[in-house]
């Protein structure tokens, strides 16, 4: 397996691509509400990122066709914008990959709409919780596995669900780099992590079964069960001391 180490000049270019990414999410998360439509938002995130002079990293990717991906209650990624329209109560994932002079940053975010159920909004602060213990395992010398074990530990003692179809993956010149980044797996297993590697390391938590499937328009992921789903990632840095997360943001979730 051939994962990519960073020199510290490409580090300077991802940190750019990642900040981009976090603050285009930012705005966007704030746009999330009543009645605006997915298409909004879609359309939004791709003028904020070409006056940044940069690139959507989906749109095209695969012929996908949005800018952004947005998925509401029980899709769980890769939902398509357009006319939908978000109502008071949903949960939406906005999932950003940005292409910045050839360097990608990607990060998501699931945020809630108003006041929700209670048990969604557990299920949001686990899944984002879950991510951010499996950055003490983002460490130069660790194995992935105990990385991937953690995520589905944590998600599992609280009765949730991790998607085993899709994962999180190494991420820098390309989108979709070596090495995959599963949200679940074997404590001691996996390569050993080295300073310079990136990783996006993303969540997908359902709050019910881990079965999903594909609709017709063959890319928004739904739960099988139709119970929500949510999905947080950060693009992150190993390095010999603690992981730099490159998309950091202000918290847009519940306080």
């Amino acid at each position: 397996m051939n994962i990519p180490i960073k020199t510290p000049a490409e580090i300077e270019k991802m940190r750019a691509a990642g900040d981009l990414a976090a603050q285009v999410l930012n705005a966007i998360a704030d746009m999330a509400a009543p009645g605006v439509t997915t298409g909004e938002l879609d359309r939004h995130a791709g003028k904020l990122i070409a006056d940044a002079g940069a690139k959507s990293a989906f749109f095209g990717y695969r012929k996908y066709p949005g800018q952004l991906c947005i998925s509401i209650n029980e899709e769980v990624v890769h939902g398509i914008g357009g006319d939908r329209k978000i109502n008071y109560g949903d949960i939406v994932s906005l999932d950003c990959g940005v292409n910045l002079e050839g360097w990608i940053g990607d990060t998501a975010v699931t945020v809630p709409v108003g006041i929700v159920d209670p048990e969604v909004e557990r299920l949001l602060r686990v899944t984002e919780q879950s991510l951010e213990d499996a950055l003490k395992f983002a460490v130069a010398g660790r194995r992935l596995g105990d990385l991937c074990a953690s995520v589905e530990e944590n998600v599992e003692k609280a009765g949730f669900s991790v998607v085993r179809e899709f994962v999180g993956h190494g991420v820098g010149r390309k989108l979709h780099e070596e090495p995959q980044v599963p949200n679940y797996g074997k404590k001691g297993s996996g390569p050993k992590l080295k300073a310079g590697m990136t990783l996006a390391i993303e969540p997908m938590v359902n709050m019910g079964a881990p079965e999903v499937r594909i609709l017709e328009d063959k890319w928004t992921v739904v739960t099988r069960d139709g119970l929500p789903s949510a999905h947080f990632e950060h693009t992150v840095l190993i390095t010999n001391g603690q992981p730099e997360v490159l998309t950091w943001r202000r918290k847009t979730l519940l306080r």
